[in-house]
C-alpha cells in the first residue's frame, strides 16, 4: 500500500477541506459492505450524502492517479475520556474501583482528567523501571507542553477522578508525553485578543447576543495521543491486561484484521481494522481539534472512558495500536511502533 501512502500525504489535507470529511487512509473497496480485494484510498466521513446534494467542490473523486477511491462513513472522530461516573460492562470486575496491584484495562487518570484506560505496562528503554501507558488526554490533560494544562511530576489516580479517586488514590505521576499540536484553538496571541474583544463590543451594539471568537489554525500533525506516568511502587501495577493476559509482542495493524481491546468503560471488546496510515481530524473537546497522521481505524470498539485501551491481536495477543478517539461507528488508534518511539518505552 506504498502507493496510497504517498496519495494520503499528497492529497489528504485538500480533502479534509470538504465538507463532511474527517479522514482519508489506506484500506480495500467495499461493496454491498463486503470487502473487495481492490486497493483503495477511503476517504473517511461523518455521513455519506448523496451527490446530488453536494457542491460539485465537495465531491469525492472516484480516482486519484488511477487508485479508486471508496468512502467510508464513520461520523465524528472525538477523544474518549470519561463523560461521567459510567460502570462498567464487566460482569466479572468493576473497572471503576481502585484495585493493587492494578491490571491494564481498569480506571485511571491524571488528577485534572475524567477518566481513561490504564493501556498496557511498560518500560523505560533506558532505565527499565515500569510505567503505565495510556493516552495524553488521559495522562497529560490534552497538553502541547506550553499551555500550562499538564507538568512532569502531576499526580496519576487509579481509579480516574470521576469514578472516585482523589489524592490517596495515587497510583503514579506523569514521567513523559509526546505534546498534542492543535489545529484549531483558542486564540493565546495578546494583539489578536485584542481585536477580538474590540469586534464584541461592536457586535453587542450589532448584533445583541452574538459573540465573534478567534481561533488559531495549523495544518501540523500528530503521530500519536500518548504518555506514561511513572508508578510509585512497582508493586502497583501488574502486566497482566484484565480479561486478556499478557503482551505477545507487537504486530503492523493490516486492513481485515481482527484486533480486541480491554477498557474501563465497555471491558473486553473486538473489532475489524478497516483502514491504515490515516491522517484523520479529532475533536478535544473544549480546547478544540488535532490533525493526527498514520492512524489506524477500526470498526467502533470503543466508549467514552476507553481512551488509553491497548489494542492487540485477536489470535495472537500482539499490541497492535493505543486506542485514543473514535465514534458510535469507528475508533481510532496511534501504531504502537510509533508509540513506543517516540515514548522511548517497550514491553
Amino acid at each position: 500500500m506504498e502507493t496510497l501512502s504517498t496519495l494520503v500525504k499528497r492529497h489528504g489535507l485538500r480533502l479534509l477541506s470538504k465538507a463532511n470529511v474527517v479522514g482519508v487512509g489506506a484500506g480495500y473497496k467495499e461493496t454491498g459492505g463486503r470487502r473487495t480485494d481492490t486497493e483503495a484510498l477511503v476517504v473517511l466521513v461523518t455521513r455519506k450524502v448523496h451527490p446530488a446534494r453536494l457542491r460539485r467542490s465537495d465531491l469525492v473523486p472516484r480516482s486519484l492517479a488511477q487508485v479508486k477511491t471508496d468512502v467510508l462513513e464513520v461520523g465524528e472522530l472525538r477523544i474518549l475520556p470519561a463523560l461521567g461516573p459510567v460502570p462498567s460492562l464487566d460482569p466479572e470486575r468493576d473497572r471503576t474501583v481502585r484495585v493493587r496491584p492494578a491490571p491494564p484495562g481498569v480506571s485511571v487518570g491524571h488528577y485534572q482528567v475524567t477518566a481513561g484506560t490504564f493501556g498496557a505496562l511498560v518500560y523505560d528503554a533506558e532505565t527499565r523501571a515500569p510505567l503505565v501507558l495510556s493516552n495524553n488526554h488521559v495522562l497529560a490533560n490534552i497538553t502541547d507542553g506550553r499551555d500550562g494544562r499538564a507538568a512532569v511530576g502531576d499526580p496519576v489516580y487509579q481509579p480516574g477522578r470521576y469514578d472516585g479517586g482523589g489524592q490517596a488514590d495515587t497510583i503514579a505521576h506523569l514521567e513523559r508525553f509526546v505534546p498534542i499540536v492543535r489545529a484549531a484553538g483558542e486564540e493565546t496571541c495578546p494583539i489578536a485578543r485584542q481585536a477580538e474583544r474590540i469586534a464584541n463590543r461592536v457586535m453587542r451594539w450589532a448584533f445583541p447576543g452574538h459573540r465573534l471568537s478567534l481561533y488559531r489554525w495549523s495544518s501540523a500533525t500528530n503521530r500519536v495521543d500518548a504518555a506514561v506516568a511513572a508508578l510509585v511502587s512497582p508493586e502497583d501495577a501488574t502486566d497482566e491486561i484484565l480479561g486478556l493476559g499478557r503482551v505477545k509482542g507487537t504486530a503492523e495493524a493490516t486492513p481485515g484484521m481482527m484486533v480486541v481491546k480491554s477498557g474501563r468503560t465497555t471491558a473486553v471488546t473486538r473489532g475489524e481494522v478497516k483502514v491504515v496510515g490515516a491522517l484523520v481530524r479529532v475533536g478535544l473537546g473544549e480546547v478544540g481539534y488535532a490533525l493526527f497522521s498514520d492512524q489506524i481505524i477500526t470498526t467502533a470498539m470503543a466508549q467514552p472512558g476507553d481512551s488509553g485501551s491497548l489494542v492487540l491481536t485477536e489470535d495472537g495477543h500482539q499490541a497492535v495500536g493505543l486506542l485514543s478517539a473514535g465514534s458510535a461507528q469507528a475508533s481510532v488508534l496511534s501504531s504502537i511502533a510509533n508509540v513506543l518511539e517516540m515514548l522511548k518505552v517497550a514491553f
